[in-house]
């Protein structure tokens, strides 16, 4: 009966009836994972890590019970935890690379300080060097536990310490490409380019888990729409499994489309069989299936995008595709790969769907006469060092409210920033769940400011801001991932609330709460330059003209070698 609630997903009924179970039998390992999933699913987070913990005491064996609590516990901002347990899990499990990789590039999805920046960085810094001191790649058992290890797990997390990380990802993309080497030997080795026939297409692939509504690849959808079909034909590979409509986009864009849910080997072998001149991934770093395609060589050329704007490291990837406005002058320090700046944004991103306002404040509960800054994005893009800035704001705007949206892990933090100034953070601090987009866009519509991070821009969610025409305060930052907002509005044209630095933020943003006059201009100007920054085919252009030489240079090169 236990069984059936939990397929039924009865979460609720079904972890009594395993409660009930386990006070009469010792029960098996899978028992502690369902009850422990049911505990999830209903948000009683102490009993979830509770139940992890007590089965990994009876199944100290048990990879999955090991798992879940690690990447979990640091989920929740428990690092001390998580670090422990990858310690634990790896002498339980000695010859399980993932516990290895655990264990040593283990880094918080938030910081308390920036003294806790520095001690994790150099933290990852040896501990990437212990492993790869300590990997070995002898045994057909060690060469599959690394392929399975990198295929659990990236290195996400580092690119939030708002450092160049080019270094440290060239070491662990050599590592990468390593373990796939000695795994796919025969996906590694260099591919020739047959010469282009008169009136023959060069073919272009994508390949990515996201080809759905997803940050990381919506914008590739501008590319394929706009794509000149006379000189291109366009592959897409979709690894991963939730298709909606985004997808039945890429499919009709697409001139061939694979469906190959995680199963490396044969989306492998299909792309090495369609023969691409290119292959291009919107983003590696989110996706661990995607980021071992991207350390085998699979096309004679491969390219990534920004959909994770981070260097790869990796050395099967020859060009970033980035964009003008957001690089800084001397990016290219930044990347393993050759740097492609494309016109504008980079990217033809489609003007979202905007819905009329449909709610009040109230249904959110929030008051008319609040100035309301939206702050709407993941946990891990604000830096501990920025806070101060949220209560300097509030002392100088006694009516703002900041709305967080996914901020619950910021709230002692937060309290400790608003203290600092005499406040109480909760007079001031929304903190909202939104699960429905019509409700995200309403939150925007009915917002007075949208407050950027610092060091890593928002990219998805400033878009659909400048959209539903909230202004928008950014300061750019040293490196790409931190100047998306900004240049989004250098392409509006509606450059007024860009910082020079902190203190400049905390002016644009006070000035915007308290006079309502200069906010709806700034709101007005923005919807009437809306043409400029969506659907950009202008960058659409540059990038097939980059493909074109891309392959003369390559065919060429065959040729007269």
């Amino acid at each position: 009966m236990s069984q059936k609630f939990f397929q039924e997903g009865r979460w609720q009924e079904a972890a009594k009836k395993y409660q009930k179970y386990l006070e009469i039998h010792p029960g098996d390992a899978e028992i502690y994972w369902n009850l422990s999933h049911c505990y999830r699913q209903l948000n009683l987070i102490d009993e979830y890590f509770g139940t992890l913990q007590q089965g990994i005491e009876l199944y100290s064996t048990d990879a999955r019970l090991h798992f879940s609590l690690i990447i979990d516990l640091r989920r929740y901002g428990r690092i001390q935890e998580a670090i422990v347990s990858s310690e634990k899990a790896s002498q339980f499990l000695p010859h399980d690379y993932t516990f290895q990789i655990l264990k040593h590039l283990t880094v918080p999805s938030i910081y308390e300080n920036q003294e806790e920046i520095k001690f994790y960085r150099q933290r990852f810094t040896q501990g990437l060097q212990n492993l790869i001191q300590e990997t070995s790649l002898k045994t057909p058992e060690e060469k599959n536990s690394a392929l399975a290890g990198i295929g659990r797990l990236t290195n996400f997390y580092l690119s939030y310490q708002a450092q160049n990380d080019i270094d440290l990802q060239r070491q662990y993309g050599k590592l990468v490409h390593e373990i796939m080497a000695v795994n796919y030997p025969q996906w590694v080795v260099p591919l020739s380019m047959s010469k282009l026939q008169p009136h023959q297409k060069i073919r272009i692939g994508y390949v990515s888990h996201y080809l759905h509504s997803y940050s990381g690849t919506l914008w590739l959808t501008g590319w394929l729409r706009y794509c000149d079909r006379q000189s291109f034909e366009i592959y897409c590979y979709y690894t991963g499994n939730d298709p909606d409509p985004i997808t039945q986009q890429f499919q009709e864009y697409s001139d061939v489309f694979h469906h190959i849910p995680y199963n490396l080997s044969a989306a492998c072998e299909q792309i090495i069989a369609d023969r691409l001149h290119i292959l291009v991934f919107p983003e590696i770093g989110m996706d661990a299936q995607t980021m071992q395609m991207a350390g085998l060589r699979l096309a004679p050329v491969q390219c990534v995008a920004w959909g994770h704007p981070v260097t790869t490291g990796l050395p099967t990837i020859d060009y970033f595709l980035s964009s003008e406005l957001m690089e800084p002058e001397n990016a290219q320090e930044h990347y393993s790969e050759n740097l492609i700046r494309l016109p504008n944004i980079g990217v033809s991103y489609p003007k979202p769907y905007i819905p009329p306002v449909i709610k009040t404040r109230s249904d959110y509960q929030l008051q008319d006469d609040a100035v309301i800054y939206l702050c709407c994005q993941a946990p891990f893009k604000y830096l501990p060092q920025y806070d101060f800035i949220f209560a300097e704001i509030a002392r100088l705007v006694p009516k703002a409210k900041f709305v967080f949206l996914r901020g619950n892990l910021l709230r002692e933090r937060l309290n400790r920033a608003f203290a600092g100034v005499g406040l109480n953070s909760e007079d001031y601090c929304v903190f909202l769940t939104i699960p429905e987009r019509l409700d995200y866009l309403m939150i925007n519509l009915l917002s007075d400011v949208y407050l950027d991070t610092f060091c890593w821009s928002g990219g998805n969610t400033t878009l659909e801001a400048i959209a539903c025409n909230l202004p928008i305060v950014t300061c750019p930052g040293e490196f790409m991932r931190g100047r998306h907002s900004y240049s989004f509005l250098k392409m509006l044209g509606v450059t007024d609330t860009i910082a020079k630095n902190e203190t400049e933020y905390i002016e644009i943003a006070v000035k915007l709460g308290l006079n309502s006059v200069w906010r709806h201009s700034i709101a007005e100007r923005m919807s009437q330059s809306h043409e400029r920054l969506f659907d950009d085919k202008v960058c659409v252009a540059a990038l097939e003209t980059f493909y074109k030489q891309v392959v003369e240079e390559v065919c060429s090169k065959h040729f007269s070698a």
